[in-house]
């Protein structure tokens, strides 16, 4: 991939990424974080294939892929709807997920970042992530709304493995 495509993959996915931190944002009740059901699938339409709600699993904490955008499906190879971290990460991946995830919980903020996929063979692809705190109470963080972007060789042609209909 050339230096200005990947440039403007960049871009793409960090303008994503200001797109569905402004619509989290729109749904917040003053100091309150929004809860899930505040959200609403058509203000997002767009962002919909690679977004995910993640479950936060309390006694012992732990984290369960409630909903995965189809478009995460050839991120990971498989369906990962329903499962937990370590289900589908390897123990490197799942330890890194496990600590970002703790912060969106424990300091009720939003994270990001980028992830390689080299745990899964593709070091050349690698997801731009915003995870954003959800909690029905308003205070304790009980989901996050996921966002990834795909930036790498294959991102716009998405991974080999063609996935059944």
């Amino acid at each position: 991939m050339k230096m200005s495509a990947q440039l403007s993959a960049s871009a793409t996915a960090a303008r994503a990424h200001q797109e569905m931190f402004a619509y989290w944002a729109s749904l917040r009740r003053g100091a309150n974080l929004p809860a899930r059901a505040d959200l609403h699938p058509s203000g997002i339409k767009r962002l919909l294939p690679t977004v995910s709600l993640i479950d936060v699993v309390r006694e012992p904490r732990d984290y369960r892929l409630r909903l995965a955008g189809t478009g995460l499906y050839g991120v990971y190879g498989r369906e990962i709807t329903g499962k937990a971290l370590s289900e589908v990460y390897n123990t490197a991946a799942g330890d890194y997920w496990r600590k970002e995830l703790d912060k969106v919980v424990d300091e009720r903020r939003p994270g990001v970042g980028v992830h390689s996929l080299a745990w899964r063979g593709a070091p050349h692809v690698s997801i731009l992530w915003l995870r954003l705190p959800l909690a029905t109470n308003g205070k304790d963080v009980d989901m996050i709304l996921g966002y990834d972007a795909i930036v790498g060789a294959q991102a716009e042609g998405g991974f080999s493995g063609i996935r059944a209909a």
